[in-house]
């Protein structure tokens, strides 16, 4: 692994019971942050992502770019936790581990004594984070707390699917593992709490995270609207906010947002309509999104003479912030992206050279990120049961064998 030495989490183990999105985020933000982490495969198969298309291939190799996103600057080790000498290697690997990461079916660890209360009975220190669709903690189970769930679950019930799109249409989504991803963000957050709360008071605690509450609290202007002024927000123009989303230019859409009439009157002037500041039907966001039908050709039928970066140029240039509705090519060579090093190269010795997304923020003394390509499936394997928990290069050829164990050899 490259040098993790002089990073915020250098020194911390975590291990990873994880899968699909939720989980392996989190613990790639921390891995990416410096921690040592260990993700837990089961043998033969590995993570399901691992599985998912679409595929880097070269000369026979294949790996699947979901997987490769997602994963980097971890260990894999391949272990069966239905046997019993998997659970007890995996005992082993929590009682020497800072934080454990678990985004499994609920429940499923505490059904082989090997859950969060069981661990901490024997290493009370120990930091166990849980990703669940619903929540886990005594003393806040709802009805739900028990059910699987996946990202679109969260979206539809936080009440964020039913804001997306428009009025004459279904609720939609938002992007393909949103709540996932967003989830992985405030776990990573909820354990550099745990451990600076650990530094405090030498006790580790459980962190409770559900994409139920993930969603619902990125979400706080639904619950605002309606506590405040009992407004239930609805798909489409929102009422008291105009102009607000794509506007067609030239050869491609751009992102404005005006919020106030200060921005409105900067809009006005640079469209040659100074007299729609102080029109009723457009003095307010609340008039213009009353009046949106109206407003919406004058604002497009200035923008359809100019190229949309002419369009960009132009009202940032008079202090109305806008941006262009990039597609992935135009990401991908945006000169911006490339100066703040936002996506960064990461060398498969098995598939080449691609290129994925950092995480962030950056911090002035790590603006460089750690750049190890994700696992193979138990390449790590002997490296942990001989190094770290002593085992017996023989002890592991049998446990291999018994297909306790997945080594990479």
């Amino acid at each position: 692994m490259s040098d993790t030495t002089d990073r915020p989490l250098s020194g911390i183990r975590v291990t990873g019971l994880e899968q699909y999105m939720a989980g392996p985020y989190c613990t790639m933000a921390l891995a990416d942050a410096g921690a040592e982490v260990i993700k837990i495969e089961r043998p033969g198969s590995g993570d399901p992502r691992r599985a998912m298309p679409p595929f880097a291939e070269k000369d026979g190799a294949k790996k699947a770019a979901g997987f490769m996103a997602y994963n980097r600057n971890k260990k894999s080790l391949g272990l069966n936790l239905r046997d019993p000498k998997g659970q007890e290697i995996f005992r082993k690997l929590a009682l020497s581990s800072d934080v454990v990461v678990e985004n499994l079916r609920p429940g499923s660890m505490s059904k082989i004594g090997l859950g969060h209360k069981d661990m901490r009975a024997l290493k009370p220190e120990l930091i166990w984070a849980i990703i669940s669709g619903f929540g886990r903690m005594d003393g806040f189970r709802g009805p739900y707390s028990d059910r699987p769930a996946f990202d679109i679950v969260a979206e539809a019930m936080s009440g964020i699917m039913n804001v997306v799109g428009f009025a004459d249409k279904p609720p939609s989504w938002t992007i393909y593992g949103m709540a996932d991803i967003y989830s992985g963000l405030t776990t990573a957050f909820g354990i550099t709490q745990a451990l600076l709360m650990r530094e405090r008071t030498g006790q580790g605690q459980l962190v409770d995270s559900a994409m139920f509450d993930n969603m619902l609290s990125l979400n706080e202007q639904m619950a605002a609207l309606y506590s405040v002024a009992g407004q239930i927000p609805e798909r489409g123009v929102p009422k008291n906010l105009f102009p607000r989303g794509a506007f067609q230019t030239k050869d491609g859409y751009i992102a404005l947002n005006i919020p106030d009439n200060i921005l409105w009157k900067r809009l006005c002037e640079a469209m040659g309509r100074e007299d729609l500041v102080e029109d009723e039907r457009s003095d307010s966001g609340t008039s213009r999104s009353a009046n949106a039908e109206f407003l919406t050709p004058i604002i497009e039928g200035w923008l359809s003479s100019l190229g949309r970066n002419e369009a960009v140029d132009t009202l940032n240039g008079i202090g109305v912030p806008c941006g262009p509705i990039n597609t992935a090519e135009d990401i991908f060579a945006d000169p911006h992206v490339e100066a703040r090093g936002m996506l960064m190269p990461i060398d498969d010795p098995e598939v080449g050279t691609f290129q994925f997304a950092r995480t962030t923020p950056y911090l002035e003394t790590n603006a460089d990120p750690r750049c190890e390509p994700a696992p193979a499936l138990g390449q790590h394997t002997r490296e942990i049961l001989e190094g770290l928990l002593e085992y017996s290069s023989d002890n592991v050829d049998d446990l291999a064998a018994e297909g306790v164990i997945q080594t990479n050899d």
